[in-house]
C-alpha cells in the first residue's frame, strides 16, 4: 500500500511522525523512533523564556563588568551551564541530525517578537531540515485586541522566514476570532504548513491549599473532531496541514487525512504505549485502506474536506441544530 505524502516539501513514505515531546531528549530514544518507522523527527521546543534567560545571563557576566577597568574582559566569569539551555538544544539538534536519516524538524516556542527569533537561523545552521514555530500565547490582557494578537504572530512568522531558507510550519491553537482568515494571512506571510492544534495545558486549583496545580493530561481521541473540522475547512485554502492531538489509532489518522492532513504527529499514544506504536498505527492504516479497497493514501486525502464533502454543512452552522436535536435520553431508548 502506498502511504506516501508530501509535507513541508519533503517526500515522506507515510504521514506518521512523533510530535514535539520529551521523547526526543534521549538520543537512544530518537534511534528507536527512527527504527519504528518515524517519517521525520520533530524535536521538543526551545522556549523563548530559555533564550531570554541565557541572554540575561550573558549580560550579567559581561556587560555589567565591562566598564570596571581596561583589562576587565580578560577575567570575565564563564556563564553557568544551567543557563545554556539554547546551546545544549543546538548541540542536541546537531547530534540528532548526525544520527538519523529522516528529516529533522526543530521547534521554537514563543509568544512575542524579539531577538530570540534569531535562533531560527542557528537551528538551520545546526542542521535542522525544517522549523516548527510553536505559537503558545494566552490573550489575557483586555487592552490587547484580536487583531494585535494576530499581527504579533504574523510578524514572528515573517521574521523567521526572513532568517532561514528551510521550510517553516506554524503550530496554532484554535482560539482565534476568525481562524480561517488568520490561516490565510499566515499562508500569505510565508508559512509552509499549519499544524492543528497546540494543546494548552490548563492549570487546576487546589482549593484547600489555595494553590494552582500543574497537571499534564495526555490527549484523548475525543479531541480529534475539533481538529477534523478545521482540517476540512482549511485544507483547500492553505499550502499544507498537519494534525496533532487526538490521534490514537490508524482509523483516527485516516479521518485526519480524509479531512486534509498531509502529516500526522503523535505524542500521547507513544507516551502511553511506547515508540513501536508508530508501526502499529501504520499497520492499522494499511489494513483499513486495503479493507475499503483504496489503492493509496493519496486517494483518500482531502476526500472529506469542505470542498469535497457531500455534506459540507456538517462542518458549518447548519449542522449545529441537527446535532442538538439528535440527543436521546438513554433511559428512554429501550
Amino acid at each position: 500500500m502506498d502511504l506516501s505524502t508530501t509535507y513541508l516539501g519533503f517526500q515522506l513514505p507515510h504521514p506518521f511522525m512523533p510530535g514535539a515531546s520529551p521523547l526526543i531528549e534521549d538520543i537512544d530514544n530518537v534511534k528507536r523512533l527512527e527504527d519504528a518507522g518515524a517519517s521525520a523527527i520533530v524535536m521538543h521546543s526551545l522556549f523563548e523564556e530559555q533564550i531570554r534567560r541565557e541572554q540575561i545571563g550573558a549580560f550579567v557576566h559581561s556587560e555589567s563588568h565591562d566598564q570596571s577597568f581596561a583589562e576587565a574582559l580578560t577575567f570575565l566569569p564563564a556563564p553557568d551551564r544551567d543557563i545554556l539551555g539554547p546551546e545544549i538544544y543546538l548541540n542536541h539538534l546537531a547530534r540528532i541530525k548526525q544520527t538519523v536519516r529522516v528529516p529533522v524538524i526543530a521547534s521554537l516556542n514563543g509568544s512575542t517578537p524579539g531577538g530570540w527569533l534569531e535562533y531560527a537561523k542557528l537551528m538551520q545552521e545546526a542542521g535542522a531540515d525544517a522549523l516548527e514555530l510553536n505559537v503558545y500565547s494566552i490573550a489575557s490582557d483586555p487592552a490587547v485586541d484580536g487583531a494585535a494578537v494576530e499581527a504579533r504572530t504574523l510578524e514572528m512568522v515573517r521574521t523567521v522566514k526572513a532568517a532561514v531558507t528551510i521550510p517553516v510550519a506554524v503550530k496554532l491553537s484554535p482560539f482565534y476570532t476568525s481562524l480561517a482568515h488568520f490561516s490565510a494571512k499566515l499562508d500569505q506571510a510565508g508559512a509552509d504548513a499549519l499544524i492543528l492544534f497546540n494543546r494548552f495545558y490548563q492549570p487546576d486549583i487546589e482549593p484547600k491549599k489555595l494553590e494552582l496545580s500543574r497537571v499534564l493530561n495526555l490527549s484523548h481521541p475525543s479531541e480529534l473532531p475539533l481538529r477534523l473540522r478545521w482540517l476540512a475547512i482549511l485544507s483547500s485554502r492553505v499550502k499544507s496541514l498537519a494534525v496533532t492531538g487526538g490521534v490514537h489509532s490508524g482509523e483516527d489518522a485516516i479521518k485526519a487525512v480524509m479531512a486534509g492532513a498531509d502529516a500526522v504527529q503523535v505524542v500521547s499514544a507513544l507516551l502511553q504505549r511506547g515508540v513501536r506504536t508508530l508501526q502499529t498505527l501504520r499497520d492499522e492504516m494499511v489494513r483499513w485502506l486495503e479493507e475499503h479497497e483504496y489503492e493509496s493514501l493519496e486517494q483518500a486525502r482531502g476526500s472529506m474536506n469542505l470542498a469535497a464533502c457531500p455534506d459540507p454543512g456538517a462542518y458549518e452552522r447548519a449542522n449545529y441544530m441537527l446535532i442538538l436535536q439528535s440527543w436521546e435520553d438513554p433511559a428512554t431508548r429501550s
